[in-house]
């Protein structure tokens, strides 16, 4: 059965990558990217995000079957809360009606193992209440403080994403309507995103410190891929609300198993 997908951030690292393996098994892929995809959209304006859902919705011929939502910055500045959070959540819930006519619709994001670190509660916050203006104006104010204050932005966008997830996957418009939502945790992947991370022996040594991957150490985009594509699939019947990290073993290293208290 072949399904029609929607993958953002198609044009580079895990999104190419997933774009690459849907393709392989026979599935239809539309990208959504800022240059170089089928639909060319800026996901960090509102009117940016409207109008890649109108062509989305347009070019699936009214019914999407599932989103991979990739698209995303690492930079700490303001516009990364307008793309990594309010580029998935204003996007996502623009395409829902289009998810809901589909048979078995899924959606997987990309959250990261920064969602586990350090955080600005109220620009988490901010995101979680949708106020955007309110929200980006937080991030400038880090910004304007600093770099270990503006090194809070991305891991800040990460966990409202995981929040965000965990708190719609149950509600009505998605689990009442047969749509799966969840997130995926990526530890260190080799993308350009982070090259210039891992470019010298200090800086990996630096980043192991940080985010610890025992098991068979940092991803390749295609090894994320395999998990969006999963989560997407019509094998995946019930897991939803869940940011599934996909770490090498980070999280166990820095969390331990006392986890659910």
């Amino acid at each position: 059965m072949t399904r029609k997908y929607i993958v953002t951030g198609a044009a580079s690292g895990i999104g190419a990558a997933t774009v690459a393996l849907l393709k392989e098994r026979h599935e239809i892929v539309f990208g959504i990217d800022i240059h170089s995809a089928d639909i060319n959209a800026d996901l960090s304006t509102k009117g940016g995000r409207l109008d890649a859902a109108a062509k989305s919705i347009e070019i699936c011929g009214g019914t999407i079957d599932a989103v991979i939502a990739c698209a995303g910055l690492v930079h700490p500045i303001a516009k990364t809360v307008s793309v990594n959070f309010f580029g998935v959540s204003e996007y996502l819930t623009e395409i829902l009606p289009a998810l809901t006519k589909s048979s078995s619709p899924r959606v997987a994001i990309t959250s990261s193992m920064a969602s586990l670190m350090p955080n600005s509660s109220e620009l988490v916050d901010a995101m979680l209440t949708l106020d955007e203006n309110k929200a980006v104006a937080i991030a400038q104010g880090l910004v304007d403080k600093g770099h270990s204050e503006a090194s809070l932005i991305y891991g800040s966008t990460k966990r409202a994403v995981s929040r965000w997830v965990r708190r719609e996957s149950i509600k009505p418009e998605w689990a009442g309507a047969g749509i799966s939502l969840n997130a995926v945790g990526p530890g260190i992947v080799e993308t350009p995103m982070v090259a210039n991370m891992i470019a010298t022996a200090e800086a990996r040594a630096a980043i192991d410190t940080m985010v610890p991957m025992p098991l068979n150490h940092y991803l390749k985009p295609r090894q994320v891929a395999y998990l969006l594509v999963w989560l997407t699939s019509l094998e995946n019947t019930h897991t939803t609300g869940q940011t599934i990290y996909i770490d090498g073993g980070s999280d166990a290293t820095l969390r331990g198993d006392d986890i659910w208290s």
